[in-house]
């Protein structure tokens, strides 16, 4: 893969910002910081964080067992996708692949890069048609986006449609691993170097029990994160948020979060297929389940009467009728099974 010549014009010949902490790295308790028009009084805020976020990259660099030049932290994974269309996209000219029923912000920040969004369907067992994804992809085609575990059917793709695609597409491929602590599947990230156009997308706020602080993670080439890191806005990350994440992430106590709500999955999920006014129930590989109803419109309205907000995603290609779920405590799960025992049909 040439990235030259997936890298926008405009982005290969900018300058970063130099933020203060860039020009000045070297943060100890003897030195004196009158560089950055900063309020001099410590309440712990005062001072901007870390631009790059060193000690949480550390963090996850023991975790994931990859280099920190490989890892971006972003301000949610949305700011990590949406810089990836800034960086690889030229608005008006280029194009990206996306496979619904999938996550929804995809082409949201298609639509706001002004980049053309070509959704190629996935087939009736929620898996790409990876012929019609290389036929379809051109010279313009920089970027083909594969959420897996996908949200909303909860699956993973097959790895071996993951790796057609990546072995004969020359466009970045980018895999949205939000999901993937609740899937018995390893991670791609294992394979990070044999794919230099492999990108791949994850969060702290699902696993990880963080959706409050805002962080997601892209972990990429050097070369690609280099890039990233280039026009992403300087102080992305705050403090509270960066300290916070590795306070949590060195107790390790989302590990056993993680195993509780895979145990309460198959609870609910035992219970969904007993229930009257369930037609189909998906495999999950989430901690979210989605099922088929006699009629989603009506079932969703009873969960509500009955104080349990759920999804309905019978908007969403192939997901006539459907209805998603997230994995709750056990007392919300305990309260959701004994509603799907009372459940009236239309």
């Amino acid at each position: 893969m040439n990235l030259d010549n997936l890298i926008r014009e405009n982005v290969k010949k900018m300058s970063p910002y130099s933020s203060a902490r860039d020009e000045f790295k070297e943060l100890t308790g003897d030195m004196i910081f009158l560089d950055a028009n900063e309020n001099p009084y410590n309440t712990g805020l005062n001072r901007y964080p870390d631009p790059h976020q060193r000690d949480l990259k550390l963090v996850l660099s023991k975790m994931k067992n990859i280099a920190t030049n490989n890892i971006l932290v972003g301000n949610g994974s949305d700011e990590v996708l949406d810089l990836l269309f800034r960086a690889f996209c030229e608005p008006n000219i280029d194009n990206v692949i996306t496979l619904p029923p999938t996550y929804g912000m995809y082409g949201v920040l298609a639509n706001l890069n002004a980049i053309e969004n070509k959704k190629i369907i996935l087939n009736d067992d929620f898996q790409p048609n990876v012929s019609s994804i290389l036929n379809r992809a051109n010279e313009n085609t920089k970027i083909i986006f594969l959420c897996s575990p996908n949200n909303p059917t909860g699956n993973s793709f097959s790895s071996e449609s993951i790796l057609e695609i990546l072995t004969n597409f020359i466009g970045l491929v980018v895999i949205d691993e939000a999901y993937i602590d609740f899937s018995e599947k390893e991670s791609w990230l294992k394979r990070l170097e044999e794919f230099p156009n492999l990108v791949i997308v994850q969060t702290l706020s699902k696993a990880y029990g963080m959706a409050g602080l805002r962080l997601g993670l892209l972990y990429a080439s050097k070369e690609i994160i280099s890039i990233l890191e280039k026009i992403k806005p300087p102080y992305n990350v705050n403090v509270v948020s960066q300290n916070l994440a590795i306070e949590k992430l060195e107790t390790n106590e989302y590990t056993k979060e993680i195993e509780y709500l895979k145990i309460e999955r198959e609870k609910v999920m035992t219970a969904l297929v007993c229930c009257k006014v369930v037609t189909e129930i998906f495999p999950s590989e989430t901690n979210f389940i989605l099922f088929r109803v006699d009629n989603a419109a009506f079932q969703y309205k009873q969960f509500l009467e009955n104080g349990i907000v759920v999804r309905n995603r019978s908007n969403d290609s192939l997901c006539r009728s459907c209805l998603r779920i997230t994995i709750g405590t056990k007392e919300e799960n305990e309260k959701v099974i004994e509603l799907l025992k009372n459940l009236k049909n239309v």
